[in-house]
């Protein structure tokens, strides 16, 4: 099973639109919202129209451009935000004098979703994928029983080997406490025919994530495009509560 998840739901009116504009065309079947932002009230309500799959986008490093963001949520974005965009590796860093903001942080950023979404979020990702960093991990901030983005999956060769061994020790950690897909790959890194054919493949046989920013002109219009729709003829498009029902009849078969 393919899920196609549009990242950035409520970060500004072009991204909220265009993911809107591709769940309408049965291009994308699931989305992440990022709250305390510019069209974060808008979002929520059109996506619940619509019946869109949604997710919270936890986002650690990009300004909060909402108009009614708490003081304390606005404050400890701020002191983590500085932590994290000090260096590419800071995510690397366990850093014991934010343990309380990041938690913090998040807790506040999962309440809003539930006042916009009408309830708590049942899956997370992250901005960057600032999700899976080092203070999030340690401390278990995430909680357990939630659907959690993996790392990007690779095959050998595509990265070193230290690289994959530590995805794939942070992937089994993940897995001791949240439910994760088999595969998951970035449309921007998959739109070449050669490349996209490689998901395809791996969606007919196992649960897979595809993340997209219809923001960016390229993956909007590959969204949009022949080739793409061709290729979701092979495969079974569906959201996260799709794999879930398939993972029941796994495991009655």
């Amino acid at each position: 099973m393919l899920t196609v998840n549009a990242d950035d739901l409520g970060r500004c009116t072009v991204a909220t639109d265009r993911i809107m504009a591709c769940f309408a065309a049965n291009r994308i079947s699931a989305a992440s919202a990022m709250v305390f932002m510019q069209d974060s009230e808008r979002a929520a309500a059109l996506a619940r129209s619509a019946g869109l799959d949604v997710g919270l986008h936890v986002n650690f490093t990009e300004n909060l451009t909402g108009p009614n963001v708490p003081q304390q949520v606005r404050r400890e974005h701020e002191r983590i935000r500085k932590f994290l965009r000090r260096s590419k590796y800071a995510l690397l860093l366990y850093n014991p004098f934010l343990r309380r903001a990041f938690r913090k942080l998040f807790q506040g950023q999962a309440e809003e979703f539930q006042r916009l979404y009408g309830r708590p979020p049942l899956r997370i990702d992250g901005h960057q994928h600032m999700h899976l960093c080092t203070n999030m991990l340690v401390d278990r901030i995430l909680p357990a029983g939630t659907k959690v983005r993996r790392n990007f999956s690779f095959s050998p060769g595509e990265k070193s080997f230290i690289n994959r061994c530590y995805r794939n020790i942070a992937d089994r950690g993940l897995r001791q406490r949240h439910r994760l897909t088999d595969y998951f790959f970035a449309l921007s890194q998959h739109l070449e025919p050669s490349r996209f054919r490689r998901v395809i493949l791996a969606a007919k046989t196992a649960k897979v994530e595809l993340m997209t920013h219809p923001q960016v002109d390229d993956e909007f219009t590959f969204l949009l495009g022949d080739d793409y729709a061709d290729a979701l003829g092979e495969v079974q498009l569906g959201n996260f509560e799709s794999q879930d029902d398939l993972s029941q009849v796994e495991l009655v078969s």
